[in-house]
């Protein structure tokens, strides 16, 4: 598992003293708001002066990033946070845990494929699946689908709803 997950990218410069927009990657921009310490693809850690929330964009304002210039250096950059950071809820997951798992029927164990995506559609999430012939099945993340999810494993048990895959 990855311990660092992609959170958000700075997409540009805010103000004259150093702050930057980054755009959320996350469930909420207020998600992105929480943290304290993020971290570039490098590892290196980079401390949150604060973040606010503006329409659906976050302002950040990240410790050694005074200036216009050092902010516009940043531009472009994505930023981790530490799945260490976060308690999930029971049933919660971090997208990228998901994907690539290989989802199974949970009474008769047919694969039906590899979960290569998840959309959000407002009511549920649907996990995009490629089957083993390249076909592509979109399955509603709800509990009456969704039986198991054994991100260790590596398996994903479902029970179609009638009709699902016609």
């Amino acid at each position: 598992m990855k311990r660092y997950l992609e959170i958000g990218k700075i997409v540009s410069v805010f103000g004259l003293k150093g702050e930057v927009k980054v755009q959320p990657w996350c469930d909420s921009p207020d998600f992105l708001c929480e943290f304290d310490t993020l971290y570039y693809k490098s590892g290196t850690p980079v401390n949150v002066e604060r973040a606010r929330v503006q329409k659906n964009i976050v302002v950040m304002k990240l410790e050694g990033t005074d200036t216009v210039e050092a902010a516009q250096a940043l531009r472009g950059r994505v930023l981790y946070m530490d799945r260490e950071d976060v308690e999930l809820e029971e049933g919660a997951y971090f997208v990228q845990d998901l994907i690539g798992l290989e989802v199974r029927d949970a009474e008769t164990a047919q694969v039906y494929g590899t979960i290569t995506e998840v959309s959000e559609t407002g009511a549920n999430d649907v996990y995009h699946i490629k089957s083993p012939e390249g076909r592509m099945l979109y399955v509603p993340a709800i509990p009456d689908v969704v039986k198991e999810t054994d991100i260790e494993g590596g398996v994903m048990l479902i029970t179609p709803l009638d009709g699902l895959f016609d």
